[in-house]
């Protein structure tokens, strides 16, 4: 029985059928929300506050299978909480710990919701990738200087769309890049040429936002779902075609990146960004010094220092998730969120090959949280929106996957 069929035991069928529609909209149009937010608070925020508190209210259940999510990140929260003890001047402290908590309850409320219908999930990836090519498309004609006030879709130089930061608008595109391609390997070749003209768009919108966690992360994570999609398949022509329409993609992709580097203002940034340590990196209290002496600093710290004091000690913030825990989140977050990230691994990977309906949403998301782990080693994720998504939809597929196992017919009910 679903969330709204329990709260609404007495309702006629097609009323709850209605209801039933009405949430699956709603959850779309806040996925697509997450594209824009140019400003603060952003109208995702509004928006899902609004979501997430009313389908709670109508008795959305967190079932035994996503509560350890829930407990871990507000485990995680309530460590930022405790850090707050530690500053001398509270400022915006409290509501950078608040942003916290409530990105936390989106990632609940997504694998929950997907829990409850695993029909939900191609929306939500075709909200994203809507979103994601519009979002990208800004920021290709912010860059190019394509109309009067489009400078506002760019930051130093960088195309970063319907975004404040470059380097969130570019790892954005990645996971709606890789639901692309999965449905150009797999999908009826008649749609292929707009999904590869959507993918060019997003892959452009990656490149141009000059963020060399994007760039990796792109080529990472499609590179690892080729590979675990020809570990999936067991035909030697599905494998071939995959291999085939994998070359083509990135035969297209190669050439369209070499069209975009004959413009002199783009190669000459693309040579400067290329650079696999910059200046800023190596230089004394660079990017990796401040890990050092972050990690250093917060042995001695159990309760961490308060969100965002560590960017008024050191030139800049701390750039590493791992050090970002323990500064902002002390000793008890940064076991959370390192137990949560673990166990999200494990949920995904135990169940990436099984054949179920929801599997390439799956594999799409544990690939992605994959990925942002990695480069989460050199930048801050805690409060990246489409990170949280991901966690739902693994947590969320992990909790269907377990449920069909205990009654293989809930999957048709689902």
């Amino acid at each position: 029985m679903s969330a709204i069929e329990a709260t609404y035991p007495r309702v006629a069928h097609p009323q709850r059928a209605t209801l039933r529609l009405i949430g699956s909209a709603a959850v779309t149009v806040g996925v697509f929300l997450s594209g824009f937010v140019i400003s603060e608070p952003a109208p995702y925020e509004l928006w899902m506050a609004c979501l997430v508190g009313l389908w709670f209210i109508l008795g959305l259940r967190i079932s035994r299978y996503t509560f350890p999510l829930l407990a871990l990140l507000i485990t995680f929260n309530v460590g930022g909480m405790l850090s707050l003890t530690q500053m001398k001047d509270l400022a915006d402290g409290p509501m950078y710990v608040a942003v916290s908590t409530f990105l936390a309850l989106t990632a609940v409320f997504y694998a929950a919701i997907i829990e409850d219908s695993h029909r939900r999930l191609p929306l939500i990836f075709n909200a994203w990738t809507f979103a994601a090519v519009i979002t990208s498309m800004l920021g290709i004609l912010g860059y190019f200087h394509a109309f009067p006030g489009s400078e506002v879709f760019t930051l130093y130089d960088r195309a970063k769309g319907a975004f404040q930061d470059p380097n969130v608008f570019g790892p954005f595109l990645v996971p709606p890049s890789l639901y692309l391609v999965h449905g150009i390997l797999t999908g009826n070749l008649r749609a292929a040429p707009i999904k590869a003209g959507a993918l060019l768009i997003l892959a452009l919108g990656v490149f141009l936002s000059f963020s060399r966690a994007a760039w990796g992360l792109f080529l990472l994570t499609i590179i690892l779902l080729i590979f675990v999609m020809l570990l999936k398949e067991r035909s030697g022509a599905f494998r071939l075609r995959i291999l085939v329409l994998s070359l083509a993609a990135i035969l297209m992709m190669v050439a369209s990146l070499v069209i975009a580097l004959q413009f002199p203002q783009v190669s000459d940034l693309f040579s400067t960004r290329a650079q696999l340590v910059q200046q800023y990196d190596g230089e004394h209290l660079g990017r990796f010094d401040r890990h050092r002496i972050g990690f250093t600093m917060m042995m001695e710290r159990p309760l961490g220092i308060g969100p965002m004091v560590f960017g008024t000690i050191f030139p800049e913030d701390e750039h590493n998730i791992w050090l970002k825990s323990l500064t902002t989140y002390g000793w008890l977050g940064f076991v959370s969120y390192v137990g949560m990230l673990f166990w999200t691994f494990y949920l995904g990977f135990k169940n990436l090959l099984k054949n179920r309906p929801w599997q390439p949403y799956l594999m799409i998301a544990w690939i992605g949280v994959l990925g942002h782990a990695a480069i989460g080693n050199v930048i801050d994720i805690d409060h990246w929106r489409h990170v949280y998504l991901l966690f739902g939809v693994v947590w969320g597929c992990a909790a269907l996957e377990a449920r069909h196992m205990r009654d293989p017919n809930a999957r048709d009910r689902h």
